[in-house]
């Protein structure tokens, strides 16, 4: 048998979902990073659906990553939430790690939170802090619509001028000033990972004009601006990358810096999805 095509995958996986854990299609998606599964857990009548149940889906290897799709509502809006997600440094293709935002827009959500953990190069940001993504940088090397387009998935040449809503980013930045929770815009740059960077590539990259840097987001932004979904982005810095002052990478302490911090995210995505 051939193998099924993207176009074809998708209503498998999404159907498989839908008759597990959905009465209703969920208004919003989350895919949820490192340290940040947790949110997952704040989420209302919760039901939970393992990545091997669903056909078609990679498995994460990512040790802090749960492997789920969870469902469930966030201040009365149904949500489909990501409990774990793929990245290219694993081996998978950019098409299996985008698969969820595809399935995500076949079960009828309308906008896609996207977290993670990253790295920080701009000299006013503190371990802890949310950067909230105004703009990207793709350096990975590949671009998950590379290939044949599939008009029926969305447009040959998508505009990218605002990957990020602009109304989303701004409420955004309201919230945290109400909660209290040091926040800033920032422009998030991908790399291939799974090595973090040199010094010397972490003074291009600030040359560049990148505020953070990590090894996902992007690939997944591109896939939901092309799929018509409104995005947000934000990320938690669990590390400072000054070329200048740079100190050997710890992932236990960028793991714990991550769930320090998860409370103040999953505030912020609390409120932000109440209000959709």
């Amino acid at each position: 048998m051939p193998d099924l095509s993207l176009h074809d995958r998708i209503p498998a996986a999404a159907a498989a979902i839908r008759s597990a854990l959905f009465p209703k299609p969920p208004q919003a998606a989350i895919v949820l990073g490192t340290g940040l599964g947790g949110l997952a857990g704040k989420l209302a009548d919760r039901k939970t659906l393992p990545y091997a149940e669903v056909p078609h889906f990679p498995h994460s290897t990512v040790a802090s990553h749960a492997g789920e799709v969870v469902a469930g509502t966030l201040g009365g809006v149904p949500v489909v939430a990501f409990s774990g997600r793929f990245h290219l440094y694993e081996g998978w293709t950019l098409e299996q790690v985008t698969l969820p935002v595809r399935v995500a827009k076949a079960l009828g959500a309308q906008y896609l939170f996207l977290s993670g953990a990253c790295g920080g190069m701009n000299k006013f940001h503190r371990k802890g802090d949310l950067v909230l993504l105004d703009d990207h940088i793709n350096l990975m090397g590949v671009n998950p619509l590379v290939g044949p387009n599939d008009e029926r998935l969305g447009p040959r040449f998508p505009d990218m001028s605002r990957p990020y809503d602009p109304g989303l980013l701004a409420r955004a930045e309201a919230i945290c000033t109400q909660e209290g929770i040091r926040a800033h815009r920032a422009v998030y740059v991908a790399v291939t990972g799974p090595c973090l960077e040199t010094r010397a590539e972490y003074r291009m990259l600030q040359a560049m004009g990148a505020d953070v840097v990590g090894m996902s987001t992007v690939p997944e932004t591109i896939v939901a601006v092309h799929a018509g979904l409104k995005v947000f982005g934000a990320s938690i810095v669990t590390d400072l990358c000054l070329p200048d002052a740079l100190e050997p990478a710890d992932i236990k302490s960028i793991i714990a810096t991550a769930n320090a911090a998860e409370p103040h995210l999953t505030r912020l995505v609390e409120r932000l999805i109440a209000e959709l």
